[in-house]
């Protein structure tokens, strides 16, 4: 079966299921892209800062060359990493990815975080173990990723992880509204109040981490682990699912993007067989309920730039 479709304000779509491949290690990546296809994914999500991408387009370039899908096919959305924020950086760091990806146009580009790092040097460019910043405004970044649309080297241009104020403020001075805001969501941190501002104001939602971010490598012993949640065994046990069949249907029901990331053959097939259930309203509002503000992915590096959208009050 094939995912169903969502459609952003600007009529391109979007399969609502995707790969993700942020910590798919190189030597595995290329192989759970190939399963993915095989298996019927058609949405791919990828990051330069992830250090794979070369990996992921050499999946893609095997699955099209063997007949199982034509680039048409498929949707490829990649991202703009922090040292590339300055404008005239911009259009170099995506055919960047357009080369890695081995494609002549992206489905979607994203603006990875709101706040810039230091330019021209290493990806998390430090002293003394300190993030060293920039001060380019990211309104001025998002002029120039607009200007890719213009030209067609991408088809459609998001953010990733904004909150609401940040969200206000760029679309105050954007020409090209973004079509969605990625960002960490999960039952733990359902992201209800942002989800609304997003649909609001016709962006779409997309759900990073949806099953919890289990291998996360800053997790501690005795951490809360979505997964293992006694109250998600009883809704799994009522529809004949696992955990993470259920954590992904949730999104999904609610119009939100998901992108569960796995290089497992067995997980990635099971990740997609979730077209044949829907749940419940009710089910629906006691997965909202486990909802405890519970961040996993806190950026503390960036900790006090001036355009961390974690710092606040804000959603």
């Amino acid at each position: 079966m094939a995912s169903p479709m969502l459609k952003f304000y600007n009529g391109q779509q979007i399969p609502v299921l995707g790969l993700g491949t942020w910590k798919s290690k190189p030597g595995e990546v290329k192989y759970a892209v190939e399963i993915a296809l095989d298996v019927g994914y058609r949405h791919l999500d990828c990051a330069h800062v992830y250090g794979n991408e070369k990996e992921v387009g050499e999946g893609i370039g095997k699955k099209i060359k063997s007949g199982v899908v034509t680039r048409s096919d498929i949707f490829v959305t990649s991202k703009l990493w922090n040292t590339f924020h300055r404008p005239d950086l911009v259009e170099n760091a995506c055919r960047t990815s357009l080369t890695n990806l081995g494609l002549e146009y992206l489905d979607l580009y994203l603006m990875h975080w709101p706040f810039a790092y230091k330019e021209e040097g290493e990806l998390f460019p430090s002293v003394e173990g300190k993030i060293q910043f920039s001060d380019v405004d990211y309104l001025d970044t998002w002029k120039a990723m607009e200007k890719l649309v213009d030209t067609g080297l991408v088809r459609s241009i998001g953010i990733s992880n904004f909150n609401s104020s940040q969200i206000a403020r760029l679309l105050k001075s954007a020409r090209i509204k973004p079509v969605t805001n990625q960002v960490e969501c999960h039952p733990y941190l359902n992201q209800t109040r942002l989800a609304k501002v997003c649909s609001d104001n016709g962006i779409l939602v997309t759900a990073y981490s949806p099953l919890g971010s289990p291998d996360r490598p800053w997790a501690k012993p005795g951490d809360p682990q979505l997964l293992d949640e006694p109250k998600l065994k009883s809704i799994c046990e009522k529809y004949k699912k696992s955990p993470a069949q259920i954590l992904i249907r949730y999104q999904i029901d609610r119009g939100i993007i998901v992108i569960p990331k796995s290089v497992n053959k067995d997980r990635i097939t099971q990740n997609f067989q979730v077209f044949d259930f829907k749940l419940s309203a009710a089910d629906i509002a006691e997965i909202d309920s486990f909802d405890c503000n519970g961040r996993l992915l806190l950026m503390t590096g960036a900790s006090g730039h001036q355009y961390h959208p974690f710092e606040k009050d804000d959603y």
